[in-house]
């Protein structure tokens, strides 16, 4: 008498669910902390784009030899200028860069410009600053690191 297997038996399906769930549970923290990684990155390439950006700013404008407050045009974008940089603003950082609206938020008070990842889990601390409180006597703009404790 001879019998035939046609399937799996429990015990062989036991074992694959069994497997599946342990793969499962090692693999989904990774796949979790690579999207908080490429927030942290995205904010990262930001913050070179607004440094490149002031700084070709003020190449440009010196280049022209135009007066430190006098407004360069990028691309047919007018960009403000204090003391030979971007201002801290819309009409100044803000539009020097090109940043996608949806992924990135930005706000401007005073001497400083604050970017954020929109979509993180905490916005304010998956950010960094454009401060030119000190421009006179650094010279530069203080581009601040990069917090990505909340990416």
């Amino acid at each position: 008498m001879t019998h035939e297997s046609r399937g799996f038996t429990l015990i062989e399906l036991i074992v694959v669910i069994l497997i599946l769930g342990i793969l499962a549970a090692i693999a989904a923290p990774r796949f979790v902390d690579v999207t908080s990684q490429a927030r942290a990155a995205s904010l990262n390439g930001l913050r070179a784009a607004v440094s490149s950006a002031s700084t070709l700013a003020n190449a440009l404008q010196v280049a022209q030899n135009l007066a430190s407050n006098a407004s360069v045009t990028i691309e047919g974008t007018a960009v403000t200028m204090a003391s030979r940089y971007p201002a801290p603003n819309a009409a100044g950082i803000g539009s020097s860069i090109r940043a996608d609206a949806g992924v990135f938020t930005s706000s401007f008070a005073g001497s400083v410009a604050t970017f954020q990842v929109t979509s993180a889990r905490t916005p304010a601390n998956c950010s960094f600053t454009y401060d030119t409180t000190n421009i006179a006597t650094s010279v530069v703009p203080a581009i601040g690191t990069s917090t990505v404790s909340g990416c």
